[in-house]
């Protein structure tokens, strides 16, 4: 077994979070503050009751039970004010944790319910970022989202946001949403559109569906990296095809117990993934409703999958060398965090008892 490896210790290490749901991950204090002063109905003012009726944390049995917590975060998200808020705490809980590098994902389209402009919300959360790099020093961007159980008239408009934002904070679209029933390939103009004005790629896939489901996100919708890839295990010819071309996955361990497309943590396939020289990273998903953070997601692998100091490092470095950022900055980023990164002992070499020699091996005795 590796050397134990406090949460507090993991808490120090740099990081990334690249898989994350600005919808999924506000404070819970947030929402019950944001709906007073909105006048929005919650199906309890009681922190504890609220997080009950959400689920948060708990396991959800799918991926659309899952989902309904974003039913009570949505409607609080629908204001300027409230998704600048949203925007800055997620990164300042992401700096107070040593996030140094974010990605934010969300659908513009879920936040105009009350007249908001699509640009609006766009601006609005970039502000949010903004601010907390200048406060905390963390630097974050953004990925646009269609939804795969909207039309794919929708999914356009939303890449169409990303090229007008692509260069001011934007530098990534993704598919999110029921898997389920609903392909990718559905909403192949939007992403023929992302890829003709050379904007990153990522989708969910191989979560609630299996292997095809990547394949698809991968050879018609031209993914760059897999949010989630749990069912890629079922397909070993694809697997090694995403090995072989570098495809980042973007592993969410918590998360996918909690919509069940894993049993439990001791069976997840990134320890497998990891082990066959996949280029895994570790993310939290949803901060609120995972109930988890970056350091904690790190920490389960340590503690659950038996992954040691060296391996959280590796996972740690994919993380900074799959970031939708321009090569030289991120070349740039990984010296500095590889530097950084070895303040914190490796772990001792295994000790290997040799054989004993033959007879024959012996050398001769000394006079």
């Amino acid at each position: 077994m590796p050397k134990s490896i406090s949460l507090e210790v993991i808490q120090k290490l740099p990081k990334t979070d690249l898989h994350v749901h600005l919808d999924g991950s506000l404070r819970l204090a947030t929402i019950l503050d944001l709906a007073e002063k909105q006048k929005v109905e919650l199906p309890s003012k009681d922190p504890e009751a609220l997080r009950r009726a959400m689920n948060l944390g708990q396991n959800c049995g799918s991926l659309v039970e899952y989902l309904k917590a974003f039913d009570v975060t949505l409607r609080v998200l629908q204001t300027e004010e409230a998704l600048r808020r949203a925007a800055f705490e997620l990164a300042e809980d992401a700096a107070l944790e040593n996030v140094r590098y974010m990605e934010v994902r969300y659908a513009p389209m879920l936040h105009t319910r009350k007249g908001l402009k699509l640009t609006t919300v766009v601006e609005a959360v970039l502000e949010g970022l903004s601010l907390a790099r200048e406060k905390y020093g963390i630097e974050s961007n953004v990925i646009l989202c269609g939804i795969r159980n909207v039309s794919p008239e929708s999914s356009l408009e939303m890449a169409e946001l990303a090229v007008a934002y692509k260069n001011r904070g934007v530098v990534g679209f993704d598919l999110a949403g029921a898997e389920y029933d609903h392909p990718a390939k559905h909403h192949r103009a939007a992403f023929q559109l992302v890829r003709d004005n050379n904007i990153n790629v990522t989708i969910h896939a191989g979560e609630a569906y299996g292997p095809e489901s990547i394949a698809q996100a991968i050879h018609v919708c031209g993914a760059h990296r897999i949010g989630h890839g749990c069912r890629l295990r079922e397909d070993g010819d694809l697997l090694h095809y995403v090995n072989d071309h570098r495809i980042p996955l973007e592993c969410c361990p918590s998360s996918n117990v909690q919509t069940n497309a894993i049993r439990d943590l001791a069976s997840h396939p990134i320890k497998l993934y990891k082990n066959l020289g996949l280029r895994v990273t570790v993310n939290t998903d949803n901060r609120l409703v995972t109930d988890t953070t970056v350091s904690k997601e790190l920490w389960l692998c340590h503690t659950q999958l038996g992954f040691t100091m060296d391996d959280l490092k590796q996972v740690i470095m994919n993380g900074f060398k799959s970031a939708f950022l321009p090569f030289h900055v991120k070349q740039h980023l990984m010296r500095k965090v590889s530097e950084e990164l070895k303040a914190f002992p490796s772990d001792p070499p295994t000790s290997v008892i040799p054989p004993p020699l033959s007879s024959t091996e012996a050398p001769a005795a000394r006079a």
